[in-house]
């Protein structure tokens, strides 16, 4: 009696996890469709942090710079069409910039506070509070069209303004990439194009937020000189989307990059950099000095 009640139980095991097996099957080959969805009028607002540091070694000499950057990034939807374009101004409504520069006093510029801002900072108080482009996209993220409003001088024109999300739906292990042409300078004058990507994959997907891991990836082929102008790209990190919602609501990027040799032999850089974003569930008030 006892050896079937055993037998039984283990059977009723065996049975309840091959069907705990299947079921983590299913839900890893379930397919989820990841699109923006915004509302015309709506306004978004993330808290953004970023933080460098960069040590440059030449001729011996070592110095080291340090940047902390604390904003907040604002998306105005201005319309979304029937076919899911979505419509955007985009903006900052406020900044803090702390820079500690080699052999300089640091140097600190903050929007809420500062009637002048000091040397340096002039560019950066001049972007705060106004419309610094208008931009297009699909549903899915890509750039349609990008209107640069304010132009700021230190901008990167190659940044992505998007989380580009796959056209088709994607089950948990998919990838999906967002190709790049990025110009370097040259030594001996002129510029080289570097054929780049942003590698997406989708990692997880739980309680209606899909977890997606960013590589980016260089696929030319390099010199040290242009891997110092690209290491500020090379980031590594994770993205939370919210799928119902279709947004994001939050990012972590990281570089961690060491170049030799990027400014003659003897040279080498180590730079460190993080941004971290975070989607603000209630609206915040404009707090900027008025221009």
């Amino acid at each position: 009696m006892l050896n079937r009640f055993f037998r039984t139980a283990t059977l009723v095991a065996m049975i309840a996890l091959m069907g705990a097996d299947a079921w983590a099957a299913e839900k890893r080959d379930e397919k989820h469709t990841l699109r923006y969805k915004f509302r015309t009028g709506e306004t978004l607002r993330w808290d953004v942090d970023q933080r460098s540091s960069v040590r440059n070694t030449m001729e011996g000499t070592t110095q080291q710079a340090q940047t902390k950057t604390t904003s907040l990034k604002v998306w105005k939807v201005i319309d979304v069409t029937p076919d899911g374009s979505i419509e955007f101004q985009n903006l900052v409504e406020r900044v803090r910039m702390e820079n500690k520069l080699p052999d300089r006093a640091e140097m600190v510029f903050d929007s809420t506070e500062d009637d002048a801002p000091p040397p340096g900072f002039e560019d950066a108080a001049k972007a705060v509070g106004v419309v610094l482009s208008s931009v297009t996209i699909t549903p899915w993220g890509e750039v349609k069209s990008r209107d640069v409003k304010h132009h700021q001088p230190a901008a990167d024109p190659n940044a992505s303004i998007t989380v580009l999300l796959p056209k088709e739906p994607v089950a948990v292990g998919d990838s999906w990439d967002e190709p790049q042409e990025v110009q370097v300078k040259l030594n001996g004058g002129g510029t080289k194009a570097i054929q780049c990507r942003r590698h997406f994959t989708l990692s997880s997907v739980e309680n209606g937020v899909a977890v997606i891991k960013l590589q980016y990836q260089v696929l030319s082929s390099t010199t040290p000189e242009i891997d110092g102008q690209l290491a500020a790209r090379q980031t590594d990190g994770q993205i939370r989307f919210d799928i119902d919602a279709g947004r994001v609501l939050s990012q972590r990027l990281d570089v961690d990059r060491r170049v030799l040799g990027y400014a003659g032999p003897s040279s080498s850089m180590h730079l460190v950099t993080r941004m971290e974003e975070r989607l603000k569930t209630r609206a915040a008030s404009v707090a900027s000095k008025p221009k």
